[in-house]
């Protein structure tokens, strides 16, 4: 979609300074045109600074029009069987079920644009949310970060620091994603620069919810389930 809705003419009418972002906003696009999107924004700004080409390439993908509005609704009964989402009703038996959200913080850039000391400084930042969540869920905290850099000349060691052995272990069982520079796409947009600093996860004890840190979005927030009722999941 980068493609269809990129003109000369608009890019020109950019400020110059605006230029350089702009052409990394849609780099992945232009080098890879097979992707059914194309464009990250760099920071939450470039919504507002790029509109006139966000604005097409997200209604485009929604089939929205410029008056659309997402409305949250988190009353469940509106949907299945008064909430009950059992997929047995469609003739499928148990599946491994996953609901998952993706969330950024507005204190950060996005990850197309983030340093390597801001991807070190956001998984810094999580360890007191991931500490909050032990409390109530247990869990543990895998990093793929080697350290958390220097301070004067002693380097700051990662206590979640896991092997390649643990990684590949994690990826196996699908816990933990896949080495990100490896994606063309991801590649393009910068979102895998660093790798693999500032990327990790936490698994709850149940193995049941699993937050990735550094990927595509900052976080990933997932609930999995193995049954036959999403709303299970959901909730």
């Amino acid at each position: 979609r980068t493609t269809k809705y990129l003109v000369r003419e608009y890019v020109e009418s950019l400020p110059e300074a605006d230029q350089d972002t702009f052409w990394a906003c849609v780099k992945t696009g232009i080098e890879n045109p097979d992707s059914g999107l194309g464009c990250y924004a760099m920071s939450p700004s470039d919504y507002e600074t790029y509109a006139d080409f966000f604005d097409q390439v997200i209604e485009d993908y929604h089939n929205g029009t410029p008056w659309s509005r997402h409305i949250t609704d988190w009353d469940i009964s509106k949907v299945g069987d008064n909430g009950v989402l059992d997929v047995t009703k469609l003739g499928l038996g148990e599946l491994s079920m996953r609901v998952r959200v993706g969330r950024n913080l507005q204190d950060f850039n996005l990850p197309g644009k983030m340093s390597k000391r801001e991807r070190i400084q956001f998984e810094m930042r999580m360890l007191s949310a991931f500490d909050a969540l032990k409390q109530k869920m247990g869990g543990t905290v895998y990093s793929l970060t080697p350290d958390f850099g220097k301070r004067g000349k002693k380097t700051i060691k990662n206590p979640n620091f896991i092997d390649d052995k643990k990684y590949n272990e994690l990826v196996k069982a699908h816990v933990m994603f896949k080495d990100m520079d490896d994606d063309p796409y991801l590649k393009s947009a910068g979102i895998s620069s660093d790798w693999p600093y500032g990327r990790g996860c936490w698994q709850s004890a149940d193995k049941q919810c699993i937050i990735w840190f550094g990927e595509e979005d900052q976080l990933r927030i997932m609930c999995m389930k193995k049954g036959t009722r999403l709303d299970e999941v959901f909730t």
